[in-house]
């Protein structure tokens, strides 16, 4: 199977916004998922930083980064203060960090180098703007795995004891687990926490 990363274009609006239903199922908020006019508001604001994954020529996945300052960065908000919103609010051309606001996978399409070929193009972005690339992840399977708080599971994830179906592949890609973010979003699945990873050029 080929994998091509791609920009994306008006035309993959629709099958985009399909998508995430599918990446991201109940119980996970619908209300928290893009709209049409979000992803023409983060193409228009940054449009090297919106990308698509083509499977042997098929639609994939979908990528959504904005920049922000480093000063707003450095606050480490809940995702919606951080990023703006659905509109990426807080965008800042000349801002010090790019940050990652979500990658959705066909559930098809799954464990065959996609997530991996997104996060090449999010360093090679960062690294050819000399800033700093980080992200908050969610953690989908802490609620199930009995562990008593996200930083202690987090933890447990960095040590390699146990696996979370986000955060793991995330480590391998040679991201740095900085911190675990309290209250990040709407989340039970997580504790309503997110993994903070860096990666520096």
């Amino acid at each position: 199977m080929t994998v091509e990363i791609v920009p994306l274009q008006p035309k993959h609006f629709r099958v985009a916004i399909e998508l995430q239903r599918l990446a991201f199922p109940p119980p996970f908020d619908e209300n928290l998922l893009w709209r049409e006019e979000n992803l023409a508001d983060h193409l228009r604001k940054f449009p090297e930083g919106q990308f698509v994954a083509l499977a042997d020529g098929q639609f994939a996945g979908s990528c959504s980064n904005t920049r922000i300052s480093k000063a707003h960065y450095e606050k480490h908000l809940s995702w919606d203060e951080t990023v703006g919103g659905f509109s990426f609010e807080t965008f800042d051309p000349c801002g010090e960090v790019i940050y990652g606001a979500d990658i959705s996978v066909h559930p098809s399409f799954r464990r065959v180098g996609i997530g991996r070929a997104f996060y090449d193009a999010r360093k090679a972005l960062a690294e050819s703007l000399g800033v700093l690339y980080a992200t908050a992840c969610r953690l989908p399977d802490f609620q199930s795995s009995g562990v008593g708080t996200p930083a202690e599971y987090c933890q447990l994830v960095a040590d390699g004891r146990l696996t979370d179906r986000t955060l793991t592949p995330l480590l391998r890609y040679d991201l740095i687990l900085t911190d675990v973010l309290q209250n990040y979003m709407d989340d039970p699945e997580s504790g309503n926490a997110a993994a903070l990873l860096e990666w520096r050029p």
